[in-house]
């Protein structure tokens, strides 16, 4: 197993990659993990043995979310592209992605999450997007939730930046599977329904479900980068709302 801010491994003969953040506790998403992740991708995905990836974390919770000093406006260009295409590898990969979540699940961190195919949390997990309360948005996740979760119950999420608990999530369809070990929950899935198949039919089967949804989401992920780049950071709040955080006050919102 390698290590870094996501350990990689391969298991089962080699058919499963593992990545596992592992910055515990709040396994923060930043450019060094991103960075992590999307060499392990681009280094396995095509491997025809490979039949599925997991992703899990190290420690009591998923991930608190992206660097919040790397969305400041110098640095924001360069961070959405990265987090955007390792979003869009997930959700383009020729084989099934497995999500094992533990404690909280925020942010850049859920962003991630909804990449996978089939998510899996424990009890008393908590998932949230909270860019809104830091006066910006989350780009990938208002692409992708509504495709989990419905039109409504994604804008519910994304407006008011509330967290949820793993039976909320549960009810709403953004999580699959509750159990109390998430990532023993994932590997008895990819035991008993993933392992068995064939390697190249698998990739078959996972074009033809994804290919259309794939292409819409890069699309959109697309769309909405431009805006959050040429329309949000040129507002005043958002670098307030950023700022605030940073600074660990409340934020001065001025409405533009």
């Amino acid at each position: 197993m390698a290590g870094g801010p996501a350990k990689v491994s391969r298991a089962d003969d080699g058919s499963l990659l593992r990545l596992t953040l592992s910055r515990p506790k709040a396994n923060i998403v930043d450019a060094a993990m991103i960075g992590s992740m999307q060499e392990a991708l681009d280094a396995n995905l095509e491997d025809p043995a490979l039949l599925a990836v997991l992703i899990d974390a190290e420690g009591p919770h998923f991930s608190f979310g992206a660097s919040v000093e790397e969305h400041m406006p110098e640095q924001c260009a360069v961070m959405l592209a990265k987090i955007h295409r390792l979003v869009m590898t997930l959700v383009d990969s020729p084989v099934p992605v497995l999500a094992a979540v533990q404690g909280m699940c925020l942010g850049g961190g859920l962003e991630i999450v909804l990449g996978a195919t089939r998510i899996f949390a424990a009890s008393g997990s908590s998932f949230g997007q909270p860019e809104i309360k830091l006066g910006v948005f989350a780009p990938a996740a208002s692409c992708l939730l509504p495709a989990r979760v419905g039109q409504a119950r994604a804008e519910d999420l994304l407006f008011s930046g509330r967290t949820i608990d793993v039976g909320a999530a549960f009810a709403i369809g953004l999580v699959d599977e509750v159990s109390a070990n998430p990532v023993e929950g994932a590997l008895a899935y990819f035991d008993e329904h993933l392992a068995p198949r064939s390697g190249f039919s698998l990739r078959q089967a996972v074009r033809a479900a994804r290919g259309a949804f794939a292409t819409n989401a890069r699309l959109d992920i697309e769309r909405v980068e431009r805006q959050y780049l040429e329309q949000l950071m040129t507002g005043r709040d958002p670098t307030e709302g950023l700022g605030a955080f940073l600074d660990k006050r409340t934020p001065l919102w001025e409405n533009r």
